[in-house]
């Protein structure tokens, strides 16, 4: 299987190269006479082409031959990877994707972050190729929002504006309803339906922790609001009520504070207001310094202040000995993992478990080293195969062996040095 997909990877390189070099091909039996009306019709003549060897939209044809150019022009390194199977396509696409508008310093910096083992600034994530997808692009957006050259402040004051709820009608009765909202409200939002879910599971209860996350959020909404968890039943709630703030009166056209729990790392020059470095928000990524330190100005109680070192981004090990875990070591491991350590599992920190690597009564100690925040399903896959996670260590989290011993890494936290203030000892070139 392994090999089988290097070889996809190669064949899709193989078909980029080749797109790329049609595609340039027809540009240059243009004359250089042609008009926009006559080079419009080629570009539309090519596209089609394209479509129709491969068998697809012209739509996808239109984005494959974008890329195909990306590759060969602006990204050799990815293509390259991919040439040798050490990449699949998706993950090429991913790239393409998050170097568009960092300019060509940007795009070679990212691709030698995630291609290059040994260059100085190598990702400590896992490369490119040993991440899923989707593990990819979250990695590769937090990098891209650390190096653009427009600072996330400016991007973020222009997106804001593109805020809006869509409604798409599905199969079977049902329907999508999706919003495009500030980091900070959407995970806020995502967390609270989690926690009052979470709150309502019991032996009795027959919904999943999905269909009851689906129902807190339809109760919130047209039920009044959700201070008595109880009341969300399995049944549809109907009547529109006014959803009333939990944190006091509110203004009209104000969106209340977030209140749910949610941990964000600030850099501290950032909190201080010396530079305008992202911080980032659990479960989402980078944030801009001016959203963090609202949160914390508004006095957002579960919003857990962590501040990072100076000198290299990460903050500081907490540990103890006893069985039971405090709620300072509960946040650390938050903090290490931000996720499930399953590689390609996505389940953040708020749904997981803490559990000890090595059993306590098997001689385990309760120290960061030797704990893991799987969520519940690899939990049981702990417990009850012969799946095994390996040592992980304070800033480091297990990794695992399958049955038939292949060791996967876990996705590392890629702490960067924070940005340091104009005029300060570090900025100038002295010493820490």
């Amino acid at each position: 299987m392994a090999e089988a997909a290097r070889d996809e990877a190669r064949a899709a390189a193989r078909k980029a190269r080749a797109a790329a070099t049609y595609a340039d091909t027809c540009r240059r039996l243009l004359p250089p006479s042609a008009s926009l009306h006559e080079r419009s019709a080629a570009e539309m003549g090519m596209v089609a082409e394209v479509a129709c060897v491969l068998t697809i939209s012209e739509g996808t044809a239109s984005a494959f031959l974008v890329q195909s150019r990306q590759l060969s022009t602006e990204l050799p390194r990815t293509l390259t990877a991919l040439q040798a199977g050490a990449l699949s396509w998706q993950h090429a696409r991913i790239l393409c994707d998050e170097t568009t508008g960092l300019g060509p310093a940007g795009a070679a910096a990212l691709e030698t972050h995630f291609l290059d083992p040994d260059a100085a600034k190598a990702s400590r994530a896992c490369l490119a190729g040993d991440l899923t997808p989707s593990r990819f692009r979250a990695r590769a957006r937090t990098w891209r929002e650390r190096h653009h050259p427009v600072s996330i402040e400016t991007r973020h004051t222009k997106c804001v504006l593109d805020r809006r709820v869509e409604y798409t009608p599905d199969r079977d009765g049902m329907a999508w309803l999706s919003a495009y909202l500030p980091a900070d409200q959407a995970a806020a939002i995502w967390e609270h339906t989690t926690t009052t879910a979470r709150s309502l599971q019991s032996p009795t209860e027959p919904r999943t922790l999905t269909q009851l996350r689906a129902d807190t959020l339809a109760h919130t909404l047209l039920g009044g609001g959700t201070s008595n968890p109880g009341s969300i039943s399995n049944e549809s709630t109907g009547g529109a009520k006014c959803l009333a703030d939990p944190g006091g009166e509110r203004t009209a056209g104000q969106v209340p504070p977030p209140r749910a729990q949610v941990l964000v790392t600030v850099p501290v020059f950032s909190l201080l207001g010396l530079t305008d470095e992202p911080a980032t928000l659990d479960g989402h990524g980078p944030i801009p310094a001016s959203m963090a330190r609202n949160l914390i100005a508004n006095g957002a109680g579960s919003f857990h202040r962590v501040l990072t070192d100076p000198r290299d981004g990460a903050p500081l090990e907490i540990g103890r000995t006893s069985y039971r875990l405090t709620t300072a070591m509960r946040r650390w491991l938050r903090l290490r993992d931000a996720k499930c350590p399953f590689p390609g599992c996505n389940n953040h920190s708020l749904d997981n478990e803490a559990d000890h690597l090595l059993a306590w009564a098997d001689g385990g100690t309760t120290g960061i080293s030797n704990l893991g925040q799987p969520c519940r399903k690899h939990h049981h896959l702990k417990h009850h195969s012969a799946w095994q996670p390996t040592p992980a260590s304070k800033n480091e989290p297990p990794g695992w062996t399958s049955p038939t011993g292949r060791h996967y890494n876990s996705e590392h936290q890629d702490w960067e040095p924070p940005t340091w203030p104009d005029g300060s000892i570090s900025s100038a070139g002295g010493p820490d």
